[in-house]
């Protein structure tokens, strides 16, 4: 206890280094680096509408190259799972 009674906190007023008050938002706030440019980013309820705007952002996407590429993995990947759990393709030819 002492003497005085009990002893205060000491108070500080911390500002980050590179902090800029002039109304930019929060400093400590996280953002990614492509949210801007994303339309899938925002919180959807149920399964229907998430799917619809993963289709509308992959329609609309300008960057066709990336598209390509996403499409070649998808197809890479399916027959490898096809080839794991021995799938036979000759169902699909003619006899």
């Amino acid at each position: 206890m002492g003497i005085w009674g009990k002893k205060k906190n000491k108070k500080f007023s911390y500002q980050p280094r590179f902090y800029d008050d002039k109304g930019l938002g929060n400093p400590y706030e996280f953002k990614q680096k492509f949210d801007d440019y994303r339309v899938t980013i925002e919180s959807d309820k149920g399964l229907k509408a998430k799917f619809k705007r993963a289709l509308s952002d992959l329609k609309y996407n300008q960057n066709k190259e990336a598209t390509r590429r996403m499409l070649i993995i998808v197809v890479v990947l399916v027959l490898i799972f096809l080839f794991i759990i021995d799938f036979d393709l000759s169902i699909f030819k003619r006899k």
